[in-house]
C-alpha cells in the first residue's frame, strides 16, 4: 500500500507540474496576442498610437478612444484606465482630449480621467497606481449626495522628464514644469516649477535645482556613475567580480586589523584587570 501511494503521489506531482507550466504558457500567449499597439489596435480606435507603443494586456478601462493621443515608444501596464470625457459614446469636438508624449511609462494599474486636456510630455515615467485626473468632485449642495454634483474641471499638464512615483495624485489644474519629482503618495495641485521635488499631502516643494546653487538642500547622496553605452554584459560581469573581490579584501584588512588591537590590549599591562 504505501508503494501505491507513492507512485500516485509521484503521478499527481508531474501532472501539477505539467499542468502549471502549460498555464502560464497559454497565459503569456494571451498577454501577446491581447496587447494593443499600432498594429494591432484590438477593437480600440484611438486618435493616434505612435510606432513602438503598447498597452499590455489586460488593459484597464478604455473609453473615448478617439479623443486619446499616444506617442511613440509607450509603455503602458497592465490594468491602466484611460478615459477621455464623462462617459462613453459622447462627442468631445474635433480636438483631442488625452495627449500623452514619446517615451512615456504609466505604471501597472494607473487611472487617467480627462474631460478637459490633460497631456503627459514625453519621456515622463509613472510608478504602479498612479492616478491623474482633471475632474474632482463638488459639494456645494449639502441637500444633494456629493456623487450626484457636477464635478469641478480644469487642464492637467505634466512637464517632460517628469517621475511620479507610486500612489501619486494629480488632481485638477495641476501644472508641473520639466523634470519634476513627485514622492510616492503624494496629491499635488496647481504650478510646480522645474526641476523641483514635491511631497505629501497637499504637496509641497523640499528640494529644487538652480543653475547658481545647485540642488537646495543638497543631495545627501553623490550622483551614480552612468555605464558607458559601448560596454558589455561581459565587462559588466567581470566589473561586478572585481567589485566584490574588493570588498572582500576590505572586509579581511578590517578583521585583521581587530585582530592586532585585541593582541595589543592583551599584551599591556594589567589588561583585563578588574
Amino acid at each position: 500500500m504505501p508503494k501505491n501511494e507513492n507512485v500516485f503521489s509521484s503521478w499527481r506531482g508531474w501532472c501539477g507540474r505539467v499542468t502549471s507550466r502549460l498555464v502560464h504558457r497559454g497565459w503569456r500567449a494571451v498577454q501577446r496576442a491581447g496587447a494593443v499597439t499600432a498594429e494591432r489596435p484590438g477593437p480600440y480606435r484611438f486618435g493616434r498610437i505612435g510606432v513602438g507603443t503598447r498597452l499590455a494586456f489586460p488593459q484597464g478601462t478604455l473609453f473615448g478612444e478617439p479623443w486619446i493621443e499616444l506617442g511613440e515608444h509607450c509603455v503602458i501596464g497592465e490594468q491602466v484606465t484611460l478615459t477621455a470625457g464623462m462617459m462613453p459614446d459622447v462627442d468631445l469636438g474635433p480636438e483631442p482630449v488625452l495627449r500623452i508624449g514619446n517615451g512615456v511609462v504609466l505604471g501597472r494599474g494607473s487611472h487617467v480621467i480627462a474631460s478637459v486636456s490633460v497631456e503627459f510630455g514625453d519621456d515622463v515615467f509613472c510608478a504602479p497606481y498612479v492616478y491623474v485626473t482633471s475632474d474632482n468632485h463638488s459639494y456645494d449642495d449639502p441637500d444633494q449626495p456629493i456623487g450626484r454634483q457636477w464635478p469641478r474641471s480644469a487642464p492637467v499638464r505634466i512637464g517632460p522628464g517628469s517621475w511620479l512615483g507610486a500612489g501619486a495624485v494629480i488632481l485638477p489644474g495641476a501644472r508641473l514644469g520639466r523634470n519634476v519629482v513627485v514622492a510616492a503618495g503624494a496629491v499635488v495641485r496647481g504650478e510646480v516649477p522645474d526641476h523641483a521635488v514635491v511631497a505629501g499631502a497637499p504637496a509641497r516643494v523640499i528640494r529644487r535645482w538652480a543653475p547658481d546653487e545647485g540642488w537646495q538642500p543638497p543631495l545627501r547622496t553623490p550622483a551614480p556613475v552612468p555605464i558607458p553605452e559601448d560596454m558589455t554584459v561581459q565587462q559588466l560581469l567581470a566589473l561586478a567580480e572585481l567589485e566584490r573581490e574588493r570588498e572582500q579584501a576590505r572586509e579581511q584588512t578590517g578583521e585583521r586589523n581587530l585582530e592586532h588591537e585585541e593582541r595589543g590590549l592583551e599584551r599591556e599591562p594589567g589588561a583585563g584587570a578588574s
